[in-house]
């Protein structure tokens, strides 16, 4: 991975920073909107899966992804001040890994409610994730 960006050892830390801020924005702003209004989230989780067998499982489900994304969030966030501090992007690595599962929580639900313009615009977000996890390892 060095070899691709060896014009400037500041280019991969600025992208390696570039992803953790990408998912600590997304993530702690979704989680934080999933805290402050749980109960709205809750009415419409369970609405879009009242046809599946998912539906009993609502409240722990968004417990769940509000937990991933919170510490998807947070790791990416506090990566941010590791890469800054000591040049290490470990921790950001795990902000992504967080990012990538709750994504994929969210595109297994999406698939299951048979939202499937929703389930597609997710592909973008994991293409990203995965390739933070790649540059961030």
């Amino acid at each position: 991975m060095d070899l691709f960006f060896s014009t400037s050892p500041s280019a991969l830390m600025l992208v390696r920073i570039g992803f953790a801020a990408f998912f600590s924005i997304l993530f702690l702003q979704s989680g934080l909107d999933k805290l402050f209004s749980f109960r709205e989230n809750l009415s419409s989780i369970s609405t879009h899966f009242s046809h599946t067998f998912l539906s009993a499982l609502a409240p722990l489900l968004l417990l769940l992804l509000t937990i991933s994304e919170m510490l998807a969030g947070f790791l990416s966030a506090y990566g941010i001040v590791e890469i800054l501090i000591h040049n290490n992007a470990k921790i950001a690595m795990y902000g992504a890994i967080f990012s990538m599962a709750s994504l994929l929580f969210i595109f297994f639900g999406q698939r299951i409610a048979k939202d499937y313009g929703g389930a597609t615009g997710l592909s973008s977000y994991f293409i990203v994730s995965a390739l933070a996890v790649i540059v961030l390892s």
